[in-house]
């Protein structure tokens, strides 16, 4: 059963799409906090928490943040789910301190986790074993792209197609498709243009849309990804401030999207990944 954007009982204005309850499989918003002040941090999770699905705690932000604890605490009031950054297990792994990562994240409550290999030399088969090892305790998120914009952009699609489907068999309830919080790696040139060759093979060949959060830190990309994806797409590293601008692009309260009718994701051509341990 879905619910409005507006208030329950209120008359719906312009007759606007409704949203799927949360928590949903599609149309999340993925945001990234880099350490913003605790108290701004509480004042956007009350104001717009029901259009955010998930925070990521940037990189390693989370061992200098003082104020970790109490934003954690409001995140757990509105029921959003939060993990640490990717970068944050790369460090702990490349210390051969797995065990220590993983203690960390029981100790704040995380119920899901990151698992990436990003910038440290960490072959796809064995960040695919850390998925496993993880998968049993945690909701694991993975993510694929580098952050070197040379390496990522001479990766080819097959590989990152392979990538995706290997975490998934490993126990990944979703993948992340690398961007960078600046929108210039990954899936994206170093000028921020999206590399519109690779998002065409993995929409064509790749698992289905739903299981995938697509980095979209900036106007241009979050437009992109609705126009091309739909209104129901995963968007990931939105920044605290872009959340209610995001829900009016996806809305087409916005003259970005004002004059277009979102696609829908299709099915066809799409495989499921596995929920749950392999």
């Amino acid at each position: 059963m879905s619910q409005s954007f507006v208030e329950p009982g209120a008359p719906r204005p312009l007759d606007l799409p409704v949203r799927e309850p949360k928590p949903r499989s599609r149309g999340q918003t993925m945001v990234i906090d880099g350490g913003a002040p605790v108290r701004w941090f509480e004042d956007v999770v009350e104001s717009s928490g029901e259009f955010i699905d998930l925070v990521k705690f940037g990189w390693g932000t989370a061992l200098v943040t003082s104020g970790i604890k109490a934003k954690t605490e409001v995140l757990r009031q509105h029921r959003i789910p939060y993990m640490f950054g990717g970068t944050l297990f790369e460090a702990y792994v490349r210390k051969g301190r797995f065990d220590d990562y993983r203690a960390l994240c029981v100790e704040h409550g995380c119920g899901r986790v990151e698992v990436s290999n990003g910038t440290v030399d960490l072959d796809a088969e064995h960040k695919a074993r850390y998925i496993a090892r993880l998968a049993p305790d945690f909701e694991v998120v993975s993510e694929v792209g580098f952050k070197d914009p040379r390496r990522s952009e001479t990766y080819p699609p097959s590989q990152w197609i392979a990538d995706i489907r290997r975490d998934l068999d490993a126990g990944a309830r979703a993948v992340i498709l690398e961007a960078r919080e600046s929108g210039t790696s990954g899936i994206c040139r170093t000028d921020g243009e999206v590399r519109f060759g690779l998002i065409e093979d993995i929409l064509d060949t790749g698992p289905h849309p739903d299981l995938l959060i697509f980095e979209a830190p900036t106007k241009r990309l979050q437009t992109y990804f609705i126009q091309r994806v739909g209104r129901r797409v995963n968007l990931g590293n939105i920044a605290l401030g872009d959340v209610i601008a995001l829900e009016t692009l996806r809305l087409g309260l916005r003259a970005d999207t004002l004059l277009d009718e979102p696609a829908e994701p299709k099915d066809a051509g799409h495989t499921a990944a596995p929920r749950g341990t392999p």
